[in-house]
């Protein structure tokens, strides 16, 4: 496994084909530093004794020791101890550990390779191709990123209609050792960070959308690939230190006429198998919000808790109230996802026939509880701002800049009106209600709690797959059988 200093240095090396407010940059740009740091962290806790059981695992190609970001998950051991090592990891940094993409990424891919050679009979070899890539990308603790999202174009029109055929990646042209791809995929976060960047298809495809199901990994600096860059970065503090200086980035990844070799397509043209990468890769993402969003939780729990103290309201039964409201999302966040780990099976549902054995035996959450459990997060980012905002009051969106803080003019008199609690040290009220601000009254803030909302899949998306694979026919009949109607005859599978 590598360390943080040979991740660093590996970007280093990558070619440079990231564009920022009118300049291509290289990775060694400052508005890469906090980013890089966050994902720096998995590095360094894989090889602290303390946490090292939670961020690696044993591989089950070489049997050696790797980082649990590039490990296919084999029981559920496996899901329960990647959603702790996530809710563990975001604790440390505060929000996105960066690398939960990849790793649900390739085990998506993981299944969906296995199935499209099955289906294929022999004639293709993706799997094959896939495993021999993750071998590399395991022996070499590579950071993947997974680029889904398509820029869409007009909404209600699918890939095939579009006036515009680049508003969805698609194929422009096959060739013996290869394919070129063209289009773009968008809000990839951490993509400028990554060594790796993995595509899957965004959404259900049809018979005459053959070109646009493929899934592929290229180098993040691949010729003909384009990042336009987003960062979201906290501001940097000169005396009132932050404990971690925590930052993220997005990318629009532009795929302008690419060439990827055959050795590293992973689907090709199976349409079927287009829209099941698209919904393994957002299960295995929604299952990784379970343990992330429940660690962003915690830390709201802490500003609630402590703004209250900051304003001796502590003890007023309406602010335990909001408080407790705080720790219900978060633990229904968590339990939703542990229960999706507890069920976890090497099975998918199919619409019209319910859950069947898919892939090479490898362990999937259950999309259910996974579901669950992302929706009632994400909907409730916003209500969870509400509290905070209700709990604080006014004192963040107008909290003094740091330099007028330190202004020895005005210093004094600051300290004198910032304070609220005399019980506690002005030091600490000060770098409390600066951190404050900062995740929820900068421009950083705002990107964070939509990420928060959309991240992984909008909640009507989530609502849309409880829905839709519920077994609703089951509560009907427990209805029916006490009011004494025949029941619901289960469908027998095709």
């Amino acid at each position: 496994m590598r360390t943080k200093q040979q991740y660093f240095e590996g970007l280093k090396k990558l070619k440079s084909n990231l564009y920022l407010n009118g300049e291509k940059i290289d990775r060694d740009h400052p508005a890469l530093d906090q980013p890089k740091g966050v994902i720096g962290v998995t590095f360094d806790l894989a090889a602290d004794p303390k946490t090292a059981d939670l961020v690696t695992a044993k591989s089950h190609l070489s049997g050696e020791t790797i980082n649990r970001f590039t490990h296919i998950h084999q029981n559920v051991e496996d899901l329960h101890k990647k959603q702790d090592m996530t809710r563990m990891l975001v604790r440390e940094v505060s929000q996105c550990i960066g690398r939960c993409m990849g790793v649900d990424a390739i085990n998506a891919i993981n299944s969906v390779s296995y199935e499209a050679d099955k289906m294929n009979g022999g004639k293709t070899q993706y799997y094959q191709n896939f495993l021999k890539w993750l071998e590399y990308f395991q022996k070499n603790d590579l950071v993947g990123c997974c680029a889904q999202t398509d820029v869409k174009g007009l909404r209600l029109l699918r890939p095939a209609e579009q006036p515009d055929p680049d508003q969805y990646l698609h194929v422009v042209e096959r060739r013996p050792d290869g394919i070129v791809v063209r289009g773009a995929k968008v809000h990839i976060t951490f993509a400028s960070c990554a060594d790796e960047i993995l595509v899957v298809p965004t959404r259900a495809l049809t018979k005459d959308e053959k070109d646009y199901a493929i899934a592929f990994a290229l180098p993040a600096d691949h010729e003909g690939v384009k990042q336009v860059l987003s960062p979201h970065n906290m501001y940097n503090r000169k005396h009132y230190k932050r404990g971690f200086d925590w930052g993220f980035i997005d990318s629009y990844v532009i795929f302008d006429d690419v060439f990827v070799p055959n050795d590293r397509i992973f689907l090709n043209g199976e349409y079927q198998h287009g829209g099941v990468c698209a919904l393994l890769f957002a299960l295995f993402h929604r299952h990784s919000y379970s343990g992330c969003k429940p660690a962003v939780g915690d830390m709201l729990i802490g500003f609630a808790s402590m703004a209250a103290e900051m304003n001796g309201i502590e003890k007023a039964p309406h602010v335990r109230e909001k408080i407790a409201e705080l720790i219900k999302i978060t633990e229904l966040g968590y339990a939703a996802g542990f229960t999706a780990s507890a069920m976890g099976k090497p099975e998918v549902y199919m619409p019209g026939i319910g859950m069947v054995p898919y892939g090479p035996g490898a362990c999937i959450p259950n999309s259910i509880y996974a579901n669950v459990g992302r929706c009632l997060t994400g909907e409730a980012v916003f209500h969870e701002q509400q509290i905070l905002c209700e709990i604080a009051g006014g004192m963040p969106a107008t909290f003094p800049h740091e330099g007028d803080l330190l202004n020895p003019e005005i210093k004094d008199l600051l300290e004198k009106y910032v304070k609220r609690n005399q019980d506690i040290p002005i030091e600490d009220q000060i770098k409390f209600w600066l951190l404050f601000a900062d995740y929820t009254n900068s421009a950083s803030s705002g990107a964070i709690s939509y990420g928060a909302m959309h991240g992984g899949g909008s909640p009507i998306m989530e609502q849309i797959a409880i829905y839709g694979q519920y077994d609703i026919d089951k509560c009907k009949n427990v209805v029916r059988k006490i009011a004494g109607m025949p029941l619901i005859e289960k469908k027998k599978k095709k």
